[in-house]
């Protein structure tokens, strides 16, 4: 039976756990924050694993420390409940190093990419059951110039999300409104 956790007792699981993955680089310490049978999922790139060794192997192998040395997180926004963080933040980093939980495969580019992201993190008691992260994959690769956002289909891909997020124009893809059935379209 899942009991429910003291929020900010989740709050400092959860900033334990990320500093483990980005700051000391600590899979012992990144482990010790999980409950039994945790799940990993990165949505975009279906990167992740399902029970405690599987995903000790997974960040051992795909994530811990392998990303760049100019990854930054910049948090925007926090929700907390009795069972649930969600934080929304920008992920910066210039695309130097294979990066292969987020471009899986995808030699370095040299480029630089800035997304917004979002982590869902389900909690057991006051360890972590399971984190599903999400971001926009078509930016990522738009940045990183693996998929051209001046080709002839025109994709809608907003490459520069951040900016939209903090201060951008809006409804940049949006096409005029067409006038009504019973008007003439000049």
């Amino acid at each position: 039976m899942t009991v429910a956790g003291d929020r900010a007792e989740l709050e400092r699981v959860w900033e334990e756990h990320t500093a483990g993955e980005f700051r000391t680089l600590d899979l012992d310490a990144t482990m010790a924050t999980m409950a039994d049978a945790p799940v990993v999922l990165h949505v975009p790139t279906a990167m992740g694993a399902r029970g405690r060794a599987p995903v000790r192997d997974f960040y051992a192998r795909w994530f811990v420390g392998r990303n760049p040395e100019d990854f930054a997180i910049a948090p925007l926004s926090r929700t907390v409940d009795v069972r649930r963080i969600v934080d929304e933040m920008i992920v910066s980093f210039t695309h130097d190093i294979e990066v292969p939980w987020i471009l899986p495969g995808v030699q370095p580019t040299h480029l630089p990419v800035s997304i917004p992201v979002i982590a869902v993190v389900d909690f057991d008691g006051s360890l972590i059951a399971s984190e599903h992260i999400y971001w926009d994959q078509a930016a990522v690769l738009a940045q990183t110039g693996l998929l051209a956002a001046d080709r002839e289909w025109n994709l809608p891909i907003v490459a520069d999300q951040p900016g939209i997020l903090i201060d951008g124009a809006l409804n940049q893809l949006a096409e005029e409104p067409r006038a009504a059935k019973d008007q003439p379209v000049t």
